[in-house]
């Protein structure tokens, strides 16, 4: 079954409770992703699929991931990650070029886990890192 989307964090917000509490929320625009390889157990030994999300230009990817995209006949994904799949009957009825939208696996009130990936900002001296006086 699959149970995981790619998104783009698109900024932050609060929202109040009718008691008046300030709730922080980030705001995600999640999908649609597109199917982009899908693996079976025969063939790599497990079970996954590689969505990719937003578009890229052609000149900015490599020749070998420009590659593997042309072969699957898709436009070029910003993003490309792997999902590994617990059921076998979900990933028979994919194939590439498949679109997923948050509707076809969540539905209003599904609690989510989000994990995301920090911008790296190299080594930080305490001046820059924590406002320190030089």
């Amino acid at each position: 079954m699959i149970n995981s989307i790619l998104g783009i964090k698109k900024g932050q917000t609060q929202q109040f409770t009718p008691e008046g509490v300030r709730i922080p929320a980030t705001q995600v625009q999640a999908g649609p992703c597109i199917v982009v390889q899908v693996k079976t157990p025969e063939k790599n030994s497990y079970q996954a699929i590689q969505l990719g999300l937003g578009v890229k230009k052609e000149k900015r990817i490599s020749k070998p991931v420009l590659g593997h995209l042309k072969k699957a006949g898709q436009r070029l994904p910003r993003f490309l990650r792997e999902v590994r799949l617990e059921g076998g009957e979900e990933a028979i009825n994919l194939k590439p070029g498949d679109e997923i939208g948050v509707g076809d696996l969540f539905q209003p009130g599904d609690i989510i886990n989000v994990t995301g990936i920090s911008k790296g900002k190299g080594f930080a001296g305490v001046v820059k890192r924590w406002g320190f006086a030089g």
